[in-house]
């Protein structure tokens, strides 16, 4: 009976697309023969923790890989960590992150099948929640999970051992940490676990965690962290420096033209659907002096916004970008708020308009040269709006908002 399956060499070509590491190589490429040999699919496991309810680009590193898997005929098991989202990752963490209650992460939790099948096959998608098993764990079972390992090769860990080094706290339950991703590997027989390269001390105690329950031992396969669109630390809604999927088309194809050039090969790399020879071209283009690198950002613009969108959003976003940057004309669907009849300090509206988080922010805003008043930096903070006409407020690079009386 033929094989479902490419030849294993090709399907390495693809599995090590913008790969960092894949360890042991000779295991990976035994488990793809077996896996050829017997039309038998391996499972690749990643787990998410819903420690914030949006996706965004940084997060699909992981899952376009998860889909480059599926489509090679593999079958794809996600963990959604509402457990392990209550400890908290201590990944490249100085400090003990405040635990979430399970309502918080189940609320999380809630958004975060739907964003997945923006990218997986829902048909090919194993979702398992590791409540299941630890919610029904009796202590004994606990002691036994937490014999398998010691606080000495805990501590080889760097986090860990810098915050110790510190005399820094660590608790104890981000101990348990690891133990249990690893634990989620035996519970669903994981053969190929993905993360960043920031979890590749958990991935390896996958391994043992396995060999220690009878299990052969998972694949570690490790990925670039993202970075974010400022080009400086990795992609995170805390810092504000992300692309979420569920974002409009417009403010999608804004924030990825603000990116630095050097970023345009990475993010076609690892967070698009553009294939191995369109990279091959993009790299060459890019090493191009005669070719501006504006255009391949285009390119990716419009890419992303296909993707999780549609081409005609694709269009209209590159379109209302054009319109702003291009051709310094303001946009025909600009929202309007009432500011009724008194004139009102234009860093109170900001906040009460959305478009400043506080009076604080709106401030440094103006500092930061980031507000317009009809077409004119604003550089006094207590400027108040007049109610008598219209008055047109750019914030940043693609926030508009009229006030009208």
């Amino acid at each position: 009976m033929a094989s479902q399956f490419l030849p294993v060499e090709k399907q390495l070509e693809i599995i090590s697309r913008g790969t960092v590491e894949l360890l042991p190589l000779d295991e990976l490429k035994n488990k793809l023969e077996i896996s050829r040999r017997t039309n038998k699919p391996l499972r690749i496991k990643q787990g998410f923790d819903p420690t914030a309810p949006d996706i965004h680009l940084g997060h699909t590193v992981g899952i376009r890989k998860l889909r480059q898997f599926q489509e090679l005929g593999h079958q794809v098991v996600v963990i959604i960590g509402d457990y392990t989202g209550m400890v908290g990752d201590p990944s490249e963490k100085n400090s003990t992150r405040p635990q979430l209650t399970h309502e918080d992460v189940m609320r999380n939790a809630r958004t975060y099948e739907k964003q997945f099948f923006k990218i997986l096959d829902p048909e090919k998608t194993e979702v398992r929640y590791n409540g299941e098993w630890f919610s029904r764990m009796s202590f004994a079972e606990i002691m036994n999970l937490a014999s398998k390992f010691t606080v000495a090769r805990m501590l080889e860990r760097d986090d860990f051992a810098k915050r110790y080094a510190a005399q820094q706290p660590i608790s104890i339950h981000e101990f348990f940490y690891p133990l249990m991703q690893g634990y989620d590997s035996v519970m669903i027989q994981a053969d190929v676990e993905i993360g960043a390269t920031e979890q590749k001390f958990n991935l390896v105690i996958g391994r043992q965690i396995q060999k220690e329950f009878g299990q052969e031992p998972q694949i570690v396969l490790t990925l670039p962290v993202l970075e974010g669109i400022d080009g400086v630390q990795r992609m995170s809604k805390s810092l504000g420096n992300y692309i979420g999927i569920d974002e409009p088309p417009q403010e999608m194809y804004g924030k990825t033209m603000s990116i630095p050039d050097r970023l345009i090969y990475p993010y076609f790399e690892l967070v698009t659907d553009v294939s191995l020879n369109e990279l091959k071209e993009i790299k060459r283009k890019l090493e191009d002096p005669n070719i501006n690198p504006m255009e391949l950002k285009r390119h990716l613009a419009r890419t992303l916004v296909r993707m999780y969108h549609n081409e005609s959003a694709a269009r209209a976003a590159e379109d209302h970008f054009n319109l702003i940057h291009k051709q310094h004309e303001l946009p025909e669907d600009i929202p309007t708020f009432s500011i009724g009849q008194q004139p009102k300090r234009l860093i109170d509206l900001l906040v009460v308009a959305g478009l400043a988080a506080s009076t604080g922010e709106a401030r440094r805003l103006i500092r930061q040269g980031g507000v317009k008043l009809n077409g004119e930096v604003v550089t006094n903070e207590l400027l108040e709006i007049p109610s008598t006409s219209s008055q047109v407020v750019k914030v940043g690079k693609r926030k508009f908002i009229k006030f009208i009386p």
